[in-house]
């Protein structure tokens, strides 16, 4: 009996040891229940990651396309020169959405995303010590402050992505009124095909160019997932490694770009399109508002530890 009772304590104080915000971070990112998350957290010692694998080989969620909630406010922007030569998408965050439609605020985002294509800072701690080009007795950082002061909000500029080319050329997409801005450099493209590979881009949400732009140790992990999956199944672990070669197929159209089906024609590839039209895409770039960043649930994570009984 003593023995049975200092196990049971060993069990109740490993779960004291999840909190509600962990139980609330692998939900948002998984799409799980509650309860499922708080085992798997608890099997995993907290690790997120690890847990989020584990969810994914039971076959309780399938991780790779949840994306945690996007929730920071603002706007993302482009700019490319009449050359179509170099060019940037930048992303600058508010408070409210409120902001974003505040005609000051949107300036300053056009103003930014100018100056970075220009100028063509190192990172964003740089940029703020240049010479504001919209007024240059100002750095950034002084235009930044006066722009909160007069606002109202705490403004952040957040990222950015910078491209120049001499023997290509850009394209731009801005969607959802500034949620999404595409940057992307072409070689022997019209300006529709360009068009039609950001909209791609902006709609599928690719990671990586082609297969051999994935590190390989994100495709070994991806086949341990799988093979996992097959044999929770029931399948012989023989069976299931010749299943993972089938399906790592849906993984690469997932997250690569010439892999995808083509928006506008699903029975076709971007790559069969860009064969087509004899072009190529060299790089491509695609910010999300708010992409990330975790917006703030007020007593979300009391809900939850009452409900889990923490």
């Amino acid at each position: 009996y003593p023995l049975r009772r200092q196990r049971q304590m060993c069990i109740r104080d490993r779960y004291k040891m999840i909190t509600a915000s962990q139980v609330k971070e692998l939900r948002e990112k998984t799409g799980a229940g509650m309860m499922e998350c708080k085992k798997v957290l608890t099997e995993t010692d907290g690790d997120i990651e690890k847990a989020m694998e584990l969810l994914r080989e039971r076959g309780i969620t399938k991780a790779a396309k949840k994306a945690s909630r996007v929730a920071a406010e603002g706007l993302v922007g482009s700019y490319i020169s009449e050359d179509g030569k170099v060019g940037a998408i930048a992303e600058v965050n508010a408070e409210t959405d409120f902001v974003a439609e505040n005609a000051e605020f949107k300036q300053f985002v056009n103003d930014i995303v100018k100056q970075v294509a220009l100028n063509n800072p190192a990172d964003v701690e740089a940029l703020l010590e240049e010479k504001f080009i919209a007024d240059p007795e100002k750095t950034v950082k002084e235009a930044l402050i006066n722009k909160i002061a007069t606002i109202g909000e705490n403004i952040t500029i957040r990222r950015f992505v910078r491209y120049d080319t001499t023997d290509g050329t850009l394209g731009q997409y801005v969607h959802g009124a500034g949620k999404i801005a595409v940057l992307v450099e072409m070689k022997n493209a019209d300006a529709e095909l360009t068009k039609d590979i950001c909209m791609q881009i902006a709609a599928s949400k690719p990671e990586f160019l082609n297969r051999e732009q994935v590190p390989q140790e994100r495709v070994d992990k991806e086949m341990e997932i799988l093979k996992v999956q097959a044999m929770n199944e029931g399948k012989p672990e023989a069976i299931a490694e010749k299943m993972v070669q089938g399906r790592i197929g849906k993984f690469y159209s997932d997250i690569c770009l010439v892999d995808q089906e083509f928006v506008k024609d699903m029975d076709k590839k971007v790559s069969q399109l860009l064969k087509e039209k004899n072009a190529e895409v060299v790089r491509f770039a695609r910010l999300e508002k708010g992409e990330g960043i975790e917006k703030k649930e007020e007593n979300f994570a009391e809900e939850v530890a009452k409900q889990m009984g923490m």
